[in-house]
């Protein structure tokens, strides 16, 4: 099954003509999953090769406008691009973010009006105290969900923080688990582990041609991690004809950030293949990185050099950083600056470092 990453903005605080705000897409095939949604994220979908009708999840990191203003609009443009034949039934979207989420949409879909051809489900994540400082905390009056449902919403899940393994279990499938995670940040942001699941390994055809099976439907079973009994009543392993799993990836998309809480997450995310980590700020900057709630390219490193993670992504660049590709001799900020500081701090790590830019897709290839 192939598996990538699009980065639809990757610039901080606002979109601007060099920059979109926070989202990036993971594509299996034939489903996107949608990861922070900013203002004009539905413009940078129109113009990638990404088909915004495919998205059947969204996970927003935390409520701050950067990451969440896109939404509403997104949510109305798939519908109006959705099929309206009503012997058609389309497939929910489900919604995972901060508690205030459902209570967001339900507030903007009903004062504009917006109809929906489509069910959708918000999944709410119950943060802790120690996500942000006091003044970040949202209370009860501000979260609490009033009014009637939208038509087109269907009953969503609170979802309370696992203490054993210090993370939200957000669903298991037969492709994949998701989960959550907190960080601190100025409001309550959470970052997001997903892990694909071991894919049995090739049949050993020689060893089966050994014992007599011919291709059929025992070899589905066996495929399947079933035992299969041949004619003569002896019964064959997978064990016995099946060459090691191959081991499913994972990727871990951080929100905004100055730490993560607990030592969980990092076990979660031990040996990712992909860390999307965010970098608003230079080393030289951490002081005021820090004080506002993000990190700088050596702490991201700090982060991935601790999960063992085979590949740094960054992204969430301040607006002062244009991309490569617009730097001009001279330019006091140059964000290859930021590359060189993370490959700096993870030096002999085997850590691949990358520059995130608006529209970059990047690969996840299968472990073998």
């Amino acid at each position: 099954m192939s598996m990538d990453m699009t980065f639809l903005g990757t610039g901080s605080a606002y979109p601007s003509p060099h920059r979109g705000a926070s989202a990036l897409v993971l594509r299996t095939e034939g489903e996107c999953w949608l990861f922070d949604c900013g203002e004009g994220t539905q413009t940078q979908l129109m113009r990638s090769q990404l088909r915004a009708g495919r998205i059947t999840k969204v996970f927003i990191s935390h409520l701050h406008g950067d990451h969440l203003f896109g939404l509403p609009g997104l949510l109305c443009t798939v519908s109006l691009n959705s099929n309206p034949d009503p012997q058609q039934s389309l497939n929910r979207v489900d919604i995972y973010g901060p508690r205030g989420l459902r209570h967001f949409l339900r507030v903007t879909l009903g004062l504009t009006g917006s109809q929906l051809l489509f069910p959708y489900a918000v999944h709410e994540l119950e943060p802790t105290a120690d996500q942000s400082p006091e003044e970040g905390q949202l209370g009860p009056e501000m979260t609490a969900e009033s009014g009637p449902p939208h038509p087109q919403e269907q009953p969503g899940r609170t979802i309370s923080l696992d203490t054993s393994g210090e993370c939200y279990l957000l669903f298991e499938d037969k492709k994949f688990v998701v989960k959550a995670f907190r960080l601190f940040h100025r409001i309550p942001s959470f970052g997001f582990c997903i892990r694909e699941h071991d894919r049995p390994g090739r049949l050993k055809t020689e060893r089966l041609r050994e014992l007599g099976l011919k291709p059929g439907p025992l070899y589905g079973r066996l495929k399947a991690g079933e035992p299969a009994t041949l004619e003569s009543g002896r019964v064959i392993l997978p064990s016995e004809v099946l060459e090691d799993a191959i081991p499913g990836r994972k990727v871990c998309i951080l929100g905004d950030c100055s730490s993560i809480l607990g030592q969980g997450p990092l076990t979660l995310c031990s040996g990712a293949d992909i860390l999307v980590h965010e970098a608003t700020l230079g080393n030289e900057h951490r002081e005021k990185a820090v004080d506002h709630g993000h990190s700088t390219p050596g702490m991201a490193a700090a982060v991935a050099r601790a999960c063992c993670a085979r590949r740094l992504v960054l992204h969430h660049f301040s607006q002062r950083y244009k991309p490569s590709s617009l730097q001009k001799d001279g330019d006091e900020d140059d964000v290859s600056e930021l590359k060189r500081q993370a490959e700096d701090a993870l030096l002999d790590s085997g850590v691949d470092v990358t520059l995130a830019e608006d529209f970059l897709t990047v690969p996840i290839p299968l472990r073998r």
